[in-house]
């Protein structure tokens, strides 16, 4: 599907990278990438986003080039969607539904595709209450209409009776995990979790670290769903590794929400491994996205070390890097050609011969200051 970019600068964080993961966002999702429109303004407008004159500009690329899709760099209001899709007289998607639309995709496990769905209905939702007019216009009609109810009525009953379902049966996946966990917890296991930034590399890592065959690709959210493997390190004993999904800026909420499941494994960890692509030029800025992810989920107490990844990619030597307090910082290495990833075993390894899978309550609170490079 051709598809438009549209992105709008607000003079807020570093526009170019978050155009180009919009166009690796739009090539995950399928859709195939022709121009970028781009803009300045101090504020959204309030019926367009983009402003009058922008929109024609659009309008112009639509027609000169056969597209067929417009994805915007943003979140939109039903409104804006709405009277965009009227102006431009095609689909317009923000940068939401595009991440939705990925997960959906990629969603493989039972539990994954619930959350996903709850996600996307969720989002749905709010599209219903004031997007939805054309289905106010077909009144009467054979089939579009209940006893006494609009159409849009009926939509709205059914998507709520469905979401309460979908949470349901979350709840009970949620109490399976956490009964897994506790077993684990019984065994005294040492648990650390593997979070970063999509495509940062934390599959492939998996991968190299447990011989696991997990799904990883140079692609946004190969990975949705949470696998974990155990890994025998010498004197430290048997480790518990999990692989989880990858965290974006401007994650939907709703989606956060949903994932907060699966995120638990990240929650009730005793370790987070923090992946980072070392050759990123917006490393800095995701290392950010990531923490502010995990403070929303509660896992920001957590003891982390920094993994520069990639560093075949970004010219560096594999290493490891200590604190003023002797504590290890950063380890630097390549998930893909297996460089410095001993390192990366013997910190693991001294953190839980220090740490013997104690509870989330009583580990070391020292968190990650510190520890952002």
């Amino acid at each position: 599907m051709r598809a438009a970019l549209v992105g709008v600068d607000f003079g807020k964080g570093d526009f170019a990278a978050s155009l180009e993961e919009l166009s690796l966002l739009a090539k995950s999702a399928g859709a195939t990438p022709v121009t970028t429109v781009t803009g300045r303004r101090s504020s959204p407008d309030a019926a367009l986003f983009v402003g009058s004159g922008k929109a024609d500009e659009i309008a112009e690329s639509i027609a000169d080039l056969e597209l067929e899709l417009v994805i915007f760099n943003h979140a939109l209001s039903p409104a804006q969607q709405r009277n965009l899709e009227r102006r431009l007289d095609v689909r317009v998607i923000d940068r939401t539904s595009l991440i939705l639309d990925i997960f959906a995709q990629r969603a493989q496990s039972h539990e994954g595709k619930v959350q996903v769905e709850l996600a996307q209905l969720q989002h749905l939702a709010t599209r219903l209450i004031r997007g939805w007019t054309h289905l106010e216009r077909q009144k009467g009609g054979i089939g579009l209409r209940g006893p006494g109810e609009t159409q849009l009525e009926t939509d709205r009953r059914l998507l709520g009776d469905r979401v309460k379902a979908l949470r349901v049966r979350l709840e009970k996946l949620q109490k399976q995990r956490a009964t897994q966990r506790r077993a684990r917890g019984r065994t005294n296991v040492f648990s650390v979790s593997l979070v970063g930034y999509t495509n940062a590399g934390k599959s492939t890592l998996f991968n190299t670290l447990t011989k696991a065959r997990v799904y990883a690709a140079d692609q946004l959210f190969a990975t949705l769903d949470t696998t974990s493997r155990r890994i025998f390190l010498g004197e430290a004993g048997s480790v518990v590794i999990s692989d989880t999904v990858g965290f974006i800026r401007e994650l939907p909420h709703q989606l956060v929400a949903a994932f907060r499941a699966t995120l638990e494994e990240t929650i009730h960890a005793d370790l987070l491994l923090h992946v980072v692509d070392a050759a990123s030029p917006a490393r800095m800025e995701q290392i950010e996205q990531v923490n502010a992810v995990l403070k929303e989920i509660g896992a920001d107490h957590i003891p982390q070390v920094l993994v520069w990844n990639k560093i075949d990619a970004a010219g560096l030597e594999p290493a490891l890097e200590r604190d003023e307090y002797d504590k290890i910082r950063r380890v630097f290495i390549s998930a893909q050609t297996g460089e410095g990833v001993n390192l990366l075993r013997q910190a693991v390894a001294e953190f839980a011969t220090s740490s013997p899978a104690a509870p989330p309550e009583s580990v070391d609170k020292t968190g990650p200051d510190g520890l952002h490079g």
